[in-house]
């Protein structure tokens, strides 16, 4: 069964923009985009290097019960300019109901414009699966054991 989506728009946002939407036919990821809010919308906005900022999409959505929605980022941004999500993937789980912002960070040197409509992240809707938690004496054995980070070698 193919999960849906339902999308609500923001009153100040642009209905012109697309949905979230796939790019191509095998594509994992819906790109999302900046709706920016009417005063910027000419303008933009600087992303500084090393900062922070929750980019508005003018959306609201309704994820089923027993999926959620991963923010994550865009390659070709990460790249280019080193536009990233400082918490990816980031998580909207499906009894949020608020707006969907995409918190991003500029990871490079230089400034980074964020122009209205453009791509800035892209949405990956997967199941999940709750797990329960209990207390035991004791852990099964694996040949790893408690090796942690780099114990399995470099290559």
């Amino acid at each position: 069964m193919t999960p849906l989506i339902r999308v609500l728009w923001e009153e100040w946002a642009d209905r012109s923009l697309p949905l979230p939407g796939y790019e191509t036919a095998g594509a994992a990821g819906a790109d999302i985009r900046a709706n920016l809010r009417p005063e910027d919308r000419d303008s933009g906005f600087i992303l500084d290097p090393m900062l922070r900022a929750v980019v508005p999409t003018g959306l609201r959505i309704e994820v089923p019960d027993g999926f959620e929605v991963q923010i994550r980022p865009r390659s070709g941004l990460a790249l280019k300019h080193g536009i990233s999500l400082p918490n990816t993937p980031g998580t909207i789980d499906s009894d949020y109901r608020g707006p969907l912002g995409v918190l991003l960070i500029n990871y490079g040197r230089e400034p980074f414009l964020i122009r209205h409509g453009d791509r800035i992240a892209q949405m990956i809707v997967a199941p999940v699966v709750q797990a329960r938690f209990s207390v035991v004496d004791a852990l099964g054995e694996t040949a790893r054991g408690s090796g942690g980070f780099g114990s399995t070698g470099q290559s």
